[in-house]
């Protein structure tokens, strides 16, 4: 059921957000040298590697790290990538991996490919058996301000409490993040 849902409402928001996302993707092409998109190598249900995409908030030549690593990661944002990240639209391309199967709206966020102590703690725990999500609990509960071990800690609540009225609540939580714009550090 949950795939089926995905499907739907994937197809549901690309229709709406067909504009828009046109839109975006003019301004980071009118902004900044280089594509639209980033494809960033990504850990997905198993530990299999996909190519996740989003709109580019970064400078083409930025580290292939997690953001918090990075120094002074404000220097490596293009003219308008402050506002999608702060927004989270950057985001909305990822919509292609739910339709692809291998994302759905509600899972934990996949790991960077090279993000070893995240991966080994979510193996450890048994989370990497679920389908990475566009959201989930981690994104409402501290996002960006989070540990690593407290983001697995809710990785395995969210496994362990799984159901559609779950992702329901979850999907409800980030919409009202996102408009007060919490958790978001980079």
């Amino acid at each position: 059921m949950k795939r089926v849902l995905d499907i739907v409402f994937a197809v549901m928001a690309l229709v709406v957000l067909a504009l828009p996302m046109l839109l975006i993707a003019i301004a980071i092409r009118l902004s900044s040298p280089g594509p639209i998109l980033y494809w960033s190598d990504r850990v997905g249900q198993y530990n299999r590697i996909f190519r996740m995409p989003k709109f580019r908030s970064m400078k083409n030549n930025t580290p292939i790290v997690a953001t918090h690593h990075l120094d002074r990661p404000d220097s490596y944002l293009t003219p308008v990538g402050p506002f999608l990240r702060r927004t989270s639209l950057d985001e909305l391309p990822q919509l292609w991996s739910i339709l692809k199967g291998e994302m759905s709206f509600v899972g934990p966020r996949p790991a960077l490919f090279n993000q070893d102590d995240l991966i080994a703690l979510r193996t450890e725990q048994g989370v990497h058996r679920l389908v990475p999500g566009l959201t989930g609990l981690a994104q409402v509960n501290g996002r960006d301000d989070l540990s690593i071990p407290d983001k697995v800690k809710l990785d395995v609540e969210y496994l362990n409490r799984k159901s559609l009225w779950l992702d329901l609540w979850i999907l409800l939580l980030t919409l009202l993040k996102v408009v007060r714009r919490e958790g978001v550090s980079h």
